[in-house]
């Protein structure tokens, strides 16, 4: 909807999902997106020397995530740890409006998640022009947001954010035939009175982008047979939606419907795991939708990720016993059916929720503005390799 200059009405989001037409790739046995290359890390965010000015005073920083320690200790630890990666990504998204905007609120997702594997060492959060109020917080599912609102005319609008991540293998520790049965893990995510609650059965409900769809229960099926462990299964249905389905981009819109993208069989990164998060759902199981970021330039001899240069989506089911170390790093098994892979140290998580209505990186309500256009440009790159420090925007 494009607001006029008498009435406040919903930004369209920034980000469809899409990304680059070049196909995927798909790896025999079982998949994982694997770098296991250590790297030393470089100096500051700025060392980077992405492309894109930095404008503006800084509205959320480095100071909230944590210390960077020096590359000679990061080299020594990195000696001793598991394969590791770092990854520094830069999104920058701009609205220029056709008349001025007189008032505006905004909601962000561009902080990258803390987890056990994924460490942020900066972050740092631009907005021109700067926001007459700014507030970060959590929302209900755990994710960083940033709240802010301008109340002075402004004719364009722009939101930058730099995050620096040290992202941890996990490959070693997944053991899908481990997991529990499937019907098992949906009986523990049903509700009985005297029962304890099972946090993850919120994520068994149907939800706006993900409504309860015919098809997506026979989608499902025939790679759930009963009694098989629900990680191995997820991850065989995650492999068919792959083979089964035409990744296009620019294809859809945002607000495609599901039963489209089901009947099409084609879509990008956002169909595929709405699409994916549905089946699961309609067989009991806990699934989420997951934003982020892939890594643009793969290790020597990996294939680049489809979805790179541009914020993806994946998505996640909830798979007791999959993991040996779950005590430490919980039940959650990432799965990405656009590039055929279970994520690794090659994703970088942003925000996990129901639906991508739950984490898209940027909405709002503005006054005015009229006609406009906008921009998105995302980059990723491995950090500490001198010939990746200069990196160009990808439009």
């Amino acid at each position: 909807m494009t607001p006029d200059t008498d009435t406040a009405a919903p930004l369209p989001s920034p980000d469809s999902g899409a990304g680059p037409e070049a196909p995927c790739g798909t790896a025999s046995g079982l998949p994982l997106a694997v770098a296991a290359q250590a790297v030393a890390p470089g100096g500051g965010g700025d060392d980077l020397v992405f492309d894109t000015p930095a404008l503006g005073p800084p509205v959320a920083g480095a100071q909230a995530g944590a210390a960077v320690a020096p590359a000679a200790a990061e080299a020594a630890a990195a000696e001793a740890e598991p394969p590791h990666l770092g990854l520094a990504v830069e999104h920058v998204t701009e609205y220029r409006y056709g008349s001025a905007v007189e008032l505006a609120q905004h909601v962000a997702w561009l902080r990258p998640r803390e987890e056990s594997w994924q460490q942020l060492q900066e972050f740092d959060l631009r907005i021109e022009p700067p926001p007459d109020h700014a507030r970060e917080d959590l929302d209900r599912h755990g994710n960083p947001r940033l709240l802010f609102s301008l109340a002075r005319p402004h004719d364009a609008l722009q939101v930058r954010a730099r995050s620096r991540v040290r992202l941890h293998a996990r490959a070693a520790a997944l053991r899908p035939a481990q997991s529990q049965p499937w019907e098992a893990v949906a009986q523990r995510l049903r509700y009985r009175a005297g029962r304890p609650w099972e946090p993850a059965a919120e994520f068994t409900a149907w939800s706006p982008f993900v409504p309860r769809v015919e098809g997506l229960r026979e989608l499902a099926a025939p790679s759930f047979a009963p009694g098989r462990p629900v990680a191995e299964a997820a991850i065989e249905l995650m492999q068919r939606i792959h083979d089964g389905f035409e990744y296009r981009s620019a294809s859809t819109q945002i607000d495609t419907p599901l039963a489209e993208v089901l009947r099409l069989r084609r879509g990008v990164c956002q169909d595929f795991a709405h699409v994916l998060v549905g089946a699961l759902r309609a067989l009991g199981l806990a699934a989420r939708y997951v934003s982020g970021y892939l890594l643009t330039r793969p290790p020597p001899g990996r294939p680049a990720l489809v979805g790179a240069d541009a914020s993806h989506a994946w998505a996640a089911v909830w798979a007791p016993g999959a993991w040996a170390d779950e005590a430490q790093n919980g039940a959650w098994l990432e799965l990405d059916p656009t590039n055929r892979v279970v994520p690794d140290i090659e994703h970088l998580r942003v925000a996990v929720g129901r639906d991508f209505g739950d984490v898209t990186p940027l909405r709002g309500v503005i006054r005015g503005g009229g006609a406009h256009s906008l921009s998105v440009r995302v980059h990723t790159v491995r950090w500490g390799k001198p010939e990746e420090a200069k990196a160009r925007d990808t439009a």
